[in-house]
């Protein structure tokens, strides 16, 4: 399952569908650009507090995976809904 998210992840990248960056991933959540938010495990409480606060009331899925070694940033949004479609069906 790991492989399969990253893999995904990065098709997504490769794409241009993948964010990274609190500020870039809080205004595709405003925006409405958001499809679905990966915060990574080793996220301080008060940033996975902001973005689950911010994500439950613009109704967008958030997940928690990874670490910010395995990604750079602590904070991704997939912004293409059949990208963000394949990852919530490989966490569920």
């Amino acid at each position: 399952m790991t492989d399969k998210i990253l893999g995904m992840m990065g098709l997504a990248k490769r794409a241009g569908r993948l964010l990274g960056g609190q500020e870039m991933v809080l205004e595709a959540i405003r925006s409405g650009d958001a499809e679905i938010v990966i915060i990574t495990k080793d996220a301080s409480e008060n940033t996975k507090k902001m973005f689950r606060d911010k994500c439950e009331y613009y109704h967008v899925p958030i997940f928690e995976y990874g670490t910010k070694m395995d990604f750079g940033n602590v904070s991704m949004a997939i912004c293409d809904k059949n990208f963000a479609d394949a990852v919530k069906k490989l966490f569920a």
